[in-house]
């Protein structure tokens, strides 16, 4: 502000931060896009500037070199195989600020990261890699809870600290990941296709793949080999049906399986302070995974029995008549309602695990959903296995080629995993257990002994 002649005071806005970015496609233009609505000043460097193509409104385009020298921090949003303009504007990109987006196709394509290689070419530049792991949509649209995260290395402090100030103020949480050593690790963060989902998907996989092959042995191989009856139609649908319940209720089992050995595992060690066995480390983070996979075999399982009635073979059997028995009725309604009460709450465990919904919950809220109720939507849908197989077992032309029919097999882990929880539910378990979560520790007699021994 400063005072005219007239004596009145007139106040200026402070200039705006001036920032460059090389290259004016997709990224370069959202990037653009988005500084301007923060309230930068933004400069293309072009080879073209007069016949560069549609920019953002508001920003300058110019020569690279003139870019170059007007701005303090420069974004790269060029690939690495374009990089050979660059060893021409050395003079002027000394002491700048250089911030590599770059990603390639592959892992491992080139012997150095794209970050490092740019560094080596412009030793007078201090090269930030950041913003790689953002998308030109998620600029354009604003950061979500998916692409909140932006990270960054680089060897200088004070360059990373005006890209750190720069992402803060277009909405993004920050994080470093020290110098250009970790440039290759970044680069590769986007290549990674849903390596959380990794594990659960093959899992699902061969799950579904084994029980498909072992029920189509079972019923339609069999059938066909001694009875000489063709019942492979039954495929599409009645063992498509079989299938997908067996699955869903293996994983549903998988996803409180962890937990459980978890806690035998404290009770065996007398601490919580030791690290967890790596494998149980990753099968505890694809819990949600497991549970969500679990969820859609469900749905499946119920959409296929909702065409059970329309179905040609089903209609051409209901027109055979048969005695009325009380008791299978009341076993087909009990077993169809444990199925209704698992899968209503197998919906709510799915609806709380998304963002929006659990963000909105207290971890203590959080925790009842999908601990108890988890617990109690296993023992629902296992109830309701059990109440499909009756006193099947007892009758051996169900163990086809002395083969237990899949039902069986699937109650194997829930079963288990049902009967560990019960164990740990017991006073005195329980009892020892919260104790040790909560910080106690068992002596270790051997431990103290040997510790008297060396004082």
């Amino acid at each position: 502000s400063f005072m005219s002649s007239t004596g009145t005071f007139t106040y200026s806005a402070p200039e705006q931060e001036l920032l460059c970015i090389f290259g004016t496609g997709d990224f370069g233009r959202s990037l653009g896009q988005r500084l301007l609505q923060t309230g930068y000043r933004v400069v293309y460097g072009s080879r073209r500037p007069h016949s560069c193509g549609p920019l953002p409104q508001g920003a300058q385009v110019m020569s690279h070199e003139a870019a170059a020298q007007s701005a303090g921090v420069i974004f790269l949003c060029v690939h690495r195989e374009n990089y050979d303009f660059l060893e021409t504007l050395v003079t002027q990109l000394k002491g700048k600020v250089l911030v590599d987006v770059s990603n390639n196709l592959k892992k491992n394509v080139y012997p150095e990261a794209n970050a490092e290689y740019l560094q080596r070419l412009i030793p007078g530049a201090h090269v930030v890699k950041a913003f790689n792991t953002l998308s030109a949509w998620s600029l354009q649209n604003g950061p979500s809870d998916a692409s909140r995260q932006v990270y960054l290395c680089g060897n200088s402090a004070e360059a990373k600290q005006q890209v750190v100030e720069t992402a803060t103020k277009l909405g993004f949480n920050v994080l470093d990941r020290g110098t250009l050593s970790a440039a290759r690790e970044l680069e590769d963060f986007p290549l990674q296709l849903f390596p959380e989902w990794r594990l659960p998907l093959r899992l699902a996989f061969g799950l579904t793949a084994f029980f498909f092959f072992y029920l189509l042995i079972r019923d339609v191989v069999y059938t066909y080999v001694e009875q000489d009856k063709d019942i492979s139609f039954r495929i599409m649908v009645s063992l498509a049906n079989k299938v997908f319940p067996i699955v869903s209720l293996i994983m549903l089992s998988l996803c409180y399986l962890p937990g459980v050995v978890a806690a035998f595992l404290q009770l065996y060690r007398g601490t919580k302070y030791k690290r967890f066995p790596d494998w149980l480390d990753r099968w505890m983070l694809c819990r949600k995974q497991l549970g969500l996979l679990a969820l859609g075999f469900a749905s499946l399982h119920v959409l296929y029995t909702l065409i059970i009635p329309i179905r040609y073979y089903v209609r051409f059997r209901i027109n055979q008549t048969s005695v009325f028995d009380t008791t299978m009725a009341w076993r087909v309604d009990s077993y169809y309602a444990m199925g209704i009460l698992g899968f209503g709450l197998y919906l709510l465990l799915g609806i709380s695990s998304l963002p929006s919904v659990s963000n909105a919950l207290s971890w203590r809220e959080f925790s009842f959903i999908q601990s108890k109720l988890g617990y109690l939507t296993l023992f629902f849908c296992t109830f309701h296995t059990y109440l499909y197989g009756w006193d099947k077992f007892l009758r051996p032309s169900y163990y086809k080629w002395y083969t237990p029919p899949g039902y069986m097999l699937c109650l194997v882990v829930p079963s288990v995993v049902m009967a560990l929880k019960l164990v740990i539910l017991l006073p005195c378990v329980d009892r020892s257990l919260t104790r040790i979560r909560r910080g106690w520790e068992r002596t270790d007699p051997e431990g103290d002994s040997k510790k008297s021994l060396l004082t």
